[in-house]
């Protein structure tokens, strides 16, 4: 059972070198994905004046945020596991997969990031700003908090069927990409509700620096709970059984 491995570890899994070397990873990892995906939203309104989003500026955005976090994750993973995601650092929690202090530390290196790149991103603008996520028109709380439910359940699902699953072999070369390809799939299908962030990191850093906090929550929520179900199903069904003997195949 993924519960019984949960553990809050010691004090060396926040102070010792490597440790710090990993928070220092996913810093400037998530500096480099916030960057790049709140760069290209800002980009998109001043090629527009400001304008509506429009479907093209949707295509955009998932393509900014699925290669960024490709990039992200690629460069993060040997050293920290590329997480770039309280949501993913939570779901590899509950799955007994790194330790609460760590995670602790991972979270606050998380939403560092994004507040940097969000301050380098007004400064090199020129001010302009940095739109915080919020609903659409029409759109509820609970429509979205759903929505980043299931979106991130869907994201950290995939973290860990390509990165975390010990019996991944190969296919744990291509999971950068199949990160970076399920969050722009994801952005097609739910930016023009929520503005689909699956990420309370990305979503802290804009509302931080912009200081808009309307319905911040949901994006706190919604993907912590679809990380840790994901995690938790995962290690469940797809993991914990792995340990058992299975039936020889042998003849």
């Amino acid at each position: 059972m993924p519960i019984s491995r949960i553990a809050v570890g010691r004090r060396e899994d926040a102070t010792h070198p490597d440790a710090l070397k990993a928070a220092l990873a996913e810093f400037i990892c998530t500096l480099i994905f916030v960057f790049a995906g709140e760069g290209s939203g800002m980009a998109f309104n001043k090629l527009t004046n400001d304008g509506s989003t429009t479907p093209a500026g949707l295509v955009a955005a998932s393509l900014a945020h699925a290669f960024g976090l490709f990039v992200a994750v690629s460069v993060g993973a040997n050293i920290s596991g590329g997480h770039v995601n309280p949501a993913v650092t939570f779901g590899a929690f509950i799955g007994g997969n790194i330790t609460l202090l760590r995670g602790i530390l991972y979270w606050i290196a998380q939403l560092l990031g994004s507040t940097v790149a969000c301050l380098l991103l007004k400064f090199a603008t020129h001010g302009m700003t940095t739109a915080a996520f919020s609903l659409s028109t029409g759109v509820t709380v609970w429509n979205a908090f759903v929505f980043e439910i299931v979106m991130t359940f869907g994201l950290v699902y995939t973290v860990y069927a390509t990165a975390i699953d010990p019996k991944k072999g190969s296919l744990g070369t291509i999971a950068p990409i199949a990160i970076g390809f399920i969050v722009g799939a994801n952005i097609l299908a739910g930016g023009a509700f929520t503005g689909a962030s699956m990420n309370p990191a990305v979503s802290f850093g804009p509302a931080l620096v912009s200081w808009s906090w309307e319905n911040h929550w949901v994006y706190w929520a919604g993907p912590l709970i679809g990380g840790g179900l994901a995690g938790v199903v995962y290690e469940l069904f797809f993991i914990s059984h792995s340990h058992e003997q299975l039936p020889s195949t042998d003849y």
